[in-house]
């Protein structure tokens, strides 16, 4: 059977926060107010029970699905690469999301560059855009923003959080800090700590965008070139743990010519490096070096026990158990970005505290991206749990109540 699609759609903004009662951060800082860019798909029922928080990867977006052309404020950002919903092959009707039945929200991050707020917006302070001033943002932080606009909208209590890579850590962060917020919690190829080998290769990425002669410190936001050579090595560390690397072969082999471009001495001479040059290069016009910094050093300071003010994983899933909630926890057997025992240990720490869970282990060629480009692999999967299946398969699994 065919799917339907879902066609054009837009952002919405809500803003919060003023001058007068700023937006309060996890470091002590705080802004005059916070705007956050997002979208839904399907509609909110009466109850107003059937709403799923999507939270999108590092360099993604709040167009989690169907086609939009321009964002308001963002500009030539919003470049063709970014028109496509990101999850378009998991949300609509008869999808794995099927919006006849749910309702789907997905915002971009505070410290974000798609039109909530963060460095590239402008400070009402200066009426400049905020660049290296705009404060560290924590998960802690994003996950405020975002409650905020589901208070906005309405709904105490989500049906399901869903994150996928850096957006699974928003996931449990906003699981555990607020269990009585969501029933369902699915962390997609991610990790409840920073490991740290991940530690090192974020750091590579930040060093790369700080000794980019363009960086100035932050600074190029008012009006110099901006640091394109540093950012976009840093998109080349990061692509290689996003991509399986007998896909990273592939891909250059079927589409790019062999060589052809000079740096300052070195030339390069093999399809490999054309191909991680060329996807370094898109990706400086559709991001921020900023805000890249941002959401690389959010990833880096992630602690849900300091978040929690708790001492153990066991302690801190106790609070998922307490509500209980049920988590469906996704591994890629090829991820390179958060590798399958990642998941594994965090699911022991659940079972440890006696959280409802199911772990899937999906069998990919495709490395951490499959999360994005194989939906046959985990439809199944989420339309069993949030369908409430799991529900069913549990009284069964423990028998008639006796008296």
């Amino acid at each position: 059977m065919s799917k339907a699609a879902i066609h054009e759609v837009s952002t919405k903004f809500f803003h919060t926060g003023s001058a007068e009662e700023p937006f309060l951060l996890a470091s002590g800082e705080s802004l005059p107010g916070v705007t956050v860019a997002y979208e839904t798909y399907g509609k909110l029922n009466a109850t107003k029970s059937n709403a799923i928080l999507l939270f999108h990867a590092l360099s993604g977006s709040q167009h989690a699905a169907g086609t939009n052309t321009v964002v308001e404020g963002v500009g030539a950002r919003w470049t063709e690469d970014c028109h496509h919903g990101w999850w378009d092959l998991f949300i609509g009707p008869d999808k794995a999301l099927d919006t006849r039945r749910y309702f789907v929200i997905c915002a971009n991050y505070l410290g974000g560059c798609y039109g909530s707020s963060g460095p590239t917006s402008t400070d009402p302070r200066t009426g400049r855009p905020f660049g290296r001033d705009f404060p560290a943002v924590r998960t802690c932080d994003v996950v405020a923003s975002q409650l905020a606009l589901l208070d906005h909208l309405g709904i105490e209590k989500l049906h399901a959080v869903i994150g996928s890579s850096v957006g699974g850590l928003l996931a449990i962060n906003l699981a555990t800090l607020h269990p009585d917020r969501v029933k369902i919690v699915i962390p997609v190829a991610t990790g409840c700590r920073t490991t740290v080998l991940t530690r090192l290769t974020l750091f590579e990425q930040v060093l790369a965008i700080e000794n980019d002669p363009h960086f100035s410190g932050g600074d190029y936001a008012q009006g110099g070139p901006e640091p394109e050579y540093g950012l976009a090595l840093a998109r080349m560390i990061s692509h290689k743990t996003f991509v399986h690397l007998d896909a990273i072969e592939r891909r250059a082999r079927q589409d790019l010519k062999q060589g052809g471009d000079t740096l300052s001495w070195y030339r390069v001479q093999h399809n490999v490096e054309s191909y991680m040059l060329h996807q370094g290069k898109k990706f400086v016009k559709r991001f921020d070096a900023n805000t890249y910094l941002r959401i690389a050093d959010m990833w880096l300071r992630f602690d849900p026990l300091r978040d929690a003010g708790v001492d153990s994983y066991e302690d801190l899933f106790a609070r998922s158990r307490a509500a209980g909630q049920h988590y469906l926890v996704f591994s890629i057997d090829s991820d390179f970005c958060f590798y399958p025992e990642e998941q594994a240990e965090m699911v022991g720490y659940l079972e440890k505290a006696g959280v409802s869970s199911m772990h899937i282990t999906v069998h990919s060629d495709k490395g951490h991206d499959s999360f994005l480009l194989e939906p046959q692999l985990y439809t199944p999967h989420l339309a069993y749990t949030l369908e409430g299946r799991w529900e069913k398969a549990s009284v069964d699994r423990r028998g008639p109540e006796v008296e």
